[in-house]
């Protein structure tokens, strides 16, 4: 199934907050709009990651929909998360933890969960929202980051 979804593509994000003082995030490509009354957006976090269940103990998150030329953060993004976000620049926007230049940032909090086989469904209400219209967003097509063309 993984294999046969890459060919659907998606945008990338960054979730990220502070926990004891150091920052905490991951990638995901599970982000969507849900409500625009009340302002939701939701993800989905696999039970298995180890950094679910520290974001799960701070109130507020940033989510950083990243931009095209944020593509070699990429790599860098993955690795362990002990060193994750050595090197990676991040701003603290009203509680939540956000990537610069990105082209959407959001502050979020937990709204609800919703158990889905392997992985928790959260619904998160937007509580700031910025765009930066001049920078695209990167977009995932067959686990490569994309650019979209006019």
């Amino acid at each position: 199934m993984k294999d046969g979804l890459a060919g659907y593509p998606t945008g990338v994000v960054l979730v990220a907050a502070t926990h004891a003082g150091k920052a905490v995030g991951l990638l995901a490509n599970s982000f969507t709009s849900v409500s625009l009354d009340p302002p939701l957006v939701s993800l989905a976090f696999a039970r298995t990651s180890t950094t679910w269940p520290l974001l799960q103990r701070v109130e507020r998150w940033g989510i950083s929909v990243l931009s095209q030329h944020q593509a070699d953060c990429l790599p860098l993004l993955t690795r362990a998360a002990d060193v994750r976000f050595d090197g990676i620049p991040t701003i603290e926007r009203h509680g939540g933890l956000v990537l610069p230049d990105a082209s959407l940032t959001l502050t979020v909090t937990r709204y609800s969960e919703i158990d889905a086989g392997d992985h928790v469904l959260t619904l998160l209400r937007v509580l700031d929202l910025h765009r930066d219209m001049d920078a695209p967003s990167l977009v995932l097509y067959d686990r490569t980051p994309r650019r979209v063309t006019n």
